[in-house]
């Protein structure tokens, strides 16, 4: 007689208990997950799960020096050009010429 779901159930909950595997969730937006969609596609892996041990287990191996490149956050970075700078202030000194009252601090130089 085949089991039933409860039963198939109850005995997964058993050896995942054993093994003590613990689940992770994580939400990501689209462009994350498309560059995951992206190294599953360049790497032949179609379960995300293996995807992602496989990156914990690699990066690991790496140690901390050298898997520090791979989990560095990558910050954008803003300049002003001098032409909007120029922009700014003059549009600051039109309003504080339009509204007295505020006192205008030269910005170090």
């Amino acid at each position: 007689m085949a089991k039933g779901t409860q039963e198939r159930s109850a005995k997964s909950a058993i050896k995942a208990a054993a093994a003590r595997e613990e689940e992770l969730r994580h939400k990501v937006r689209p462009g994350t997950r498309a560059m995951l969609a992206d190294l599953m596609r360049w790497h032949g892996i179609t379960v995300i799960s293996e995807a992602i041990q496989s990156m914990i287990i690699n990066l690991h191996a790496l140690g901390p020096t050298a898997s520090a490149h791979a989990l560095k956050t990558p910050r954008h970075t803003f300049e002003i050009s001098e032409n909007v700078a120029r922009d700014f202030h003059n549009e600051s000194m039109r309003e504080l010429c339009r509204d007295p009252g505020d006192e205008y601090i030269a910005p170090p130089n």
